[in-house]
């Protein structure tokens, strides 16, 4: 019986000595915020829009006119604090023509970015 007694009672102590391992954050991908996004234009070129959002982290190479911004966050702590987001862009003859995904466009999106040519 005692020797139950003190299986159970070790088990339990090491079951709480569980939450004592930490385990770091893990960020992968492009962290894009709505301020970035609200510099978007229809008209862009590749070369505006990789210098306001970055590098995307997936261009299609059978198509190259659409480019993926993807950013995980997994969380060490609580699987409540994981999150996803996915920004989508597409071009047409060098110019940006559309962009979706979880984030909010601007009204200004969609005015033509004025060429100095």
């Amino acid at each position: 019986m005692l020797l139950r007694v003190s299986i159970i009672a070790l088990s339990l102590s090491l079951s709480a000595c569980s939450n004592w391992i930490y385990r770091i954050d893990i960020p992968q991908g492009n962290y894009l915020e709505q301020k970035a996004i609200d510099q978007l234009q229809v008209g862009m070129t590749k070369e505006q829009v990789k210098f306001v959002l970055g590098s995307p982290v997936i261009v299609d190479t059978f198509k190259p006119d659409v480019w993926h911004y993807v950013y995980e966050f997994n969380s060490g702590k609580d699987k409540k604090l994981d999150f996803k987001k996915k920004f989508i862009v597409t071009f047409e003859d060098n110019k940006l023509k559309t962009a979706e995904g979880d984030f909010t466009l601007p009204e200004s999106f969609y005015t033509p970015m004025e060429n100095d040519e």
